[in-house]
């Protein structure tokens, strides 16, 4: 089995961070102090060696250090599967996020390739009691760590139907106009659809095949509105064409993958997981990250770096123990953030530990020995 960690992580004018450099070997790593610090902009800028708008889906100018805004940049190297890879991500002023892989420009979805990135943030905490589209950006990026491509899918579909709607919305009823575009947002739609069902198999698999302190979870997919989710690409056609009408009444699209939800049971009590209580909630959610790890160091060859902010909230202690101990079976890089050291104790000398400060505005990153 390989690995998949980072060796060196730079930010230039990142957030509150105007400087900062963590040297890595491999090991989890503890990033504490206190709310506000900068902690987070670090699992932030991890994030961001991942297609797409990171943990917080940022826009550029949205991220780069004030007031100086001269824009930011993150440098990284990177050990995938036993190669060495440098990577670069920048943006300037009013400019769209770049990527550079070994000194070459390359496309966000190259980063895809060679590095998987999975994330765990307390927004997330409230995941299963509140709207479906939560619930299908989190399944999407668990998608997107074993099938890279899907975002392009994603991102084609969602053109496809922007353009739909806008005839929908012009009261368009020339059907020449729709099939065309029906037939490309189905193309997609199956991809989506093939894409999301292989990888909640995987998902459910890992559980199944793992011994865990973590509640498993029987995972579904399932329509937003209790109408019909087509998963073919001709089931999809067809009913685009037959939900044109209620469709130009609504002004936009009520069929299609974007109306897809996830549906997840808490396995052993039989309970959906909007009952559980908010413990089992966060327990859940941890355990839906840990079988993606899993399934991903079969599939990928080395475990996912982990992102997990402020990981400890509603974990008891030897809940915390069992989740260390999970990580560093896996030989998974975590970056992991906190208030205190303490909340790391059961990890010990298996993680490397970091100090962040903030003073009048500005980050500080010290390792702490």
């Amino acid at each position: 089995m390989g690995r998949l960690f980072l060796e060196e992580l730079s930010l230039s004018h990142f957030r509150s961070h105007k400087a900062a450099r963590l040297e890595l070997d491999g090991r989890p790593v503890a990033i504490w102090g206190p709310n506000g610090a900068g902690k987070t902009n670090i699992l932030e800028a991890v994030s961001l060696l991942s297609p797409g708008r990171g943990l917080r889906r940022a826009a550029p100018d949205e991220i780069a250090r004030k007031p100086e805004n001269l824009g930011w940049k993150i440098r990284a190297d990177l050990i995938s599967l036993h190669q060495r890879h440098e990577l670069e991500t920048w943006a300037e002023p009013g400019q769209s996020r770049s990527v550079r892989i070994d000194g070459k420009v390359a496309p966000q979805v190259a980063l895809g390739r060679i590095a998987r990135v999975v994330w765990l943030v307390p927004s997330m905490d409230r995941l299963w009691i509140e709207g479906a589209e939560g619930r299908r950006r989190f399944l999407d990026r668990m998608v997107m760590s074993f099938e890279p491509t899907h975002a392009e899918a994603v991102l084609a579909y969602e053109k496809a139907m922007r353009e739909r709607n806008r005839l929908l919305k012009d009261m368009v009823r020339d059907a020449h106009w729709y099939d065309a575009l029906e037939a490309q947002m189905a193309g997609h739609a199956a991809a989506i659809m093939a894409n999301r069902l292989s990888a909640l198999d995987r998902l459910e698999r890992a559980q199944a095949g793992a011994e865990t302190a973590f509640p498993a979870a029987a995972l579904a997919l399932r329509s937003s509105d209790d109408m019909p989710l087509p998963e073919g690409e001709v089931d999809l056609i067809a009913a685009l064409r037959d939900t044109r009408p209620r469709d130009l009444a609504a002004g936009r699209t009520l069929v299609g993958p974007h109306r897809a939800d996830l549906g997840a049971v808490y396995t052993t009590k039989g309970v959906p997981a909007d009952q559980c209580s908010t413990g089992e909630q966060k327990a859940l959610l941890i355990s839906l990250i840990l079988a993606n790890g899993r399934a991903l160091a079969e599939d990928f060859g080395a475990a996912p770096i982990y992102l997990l902010d402020e990981v400890a909230a509603h974990l008891d202690a030897d809940r915390r123990a069992a989740l260390y101990d999970e990580i560093c079976a896996l030989g998974a890089q975590a970056f992991m953030t906190g208030t205190g050291p303490e909340l790391f104790a059961e990890l010990g000398a298996r993680a490397a530990s970091y100090e962040v400060h903030e003073d009048q505005g500005v980050s500080s990153v010290r390792e702490y020995r």
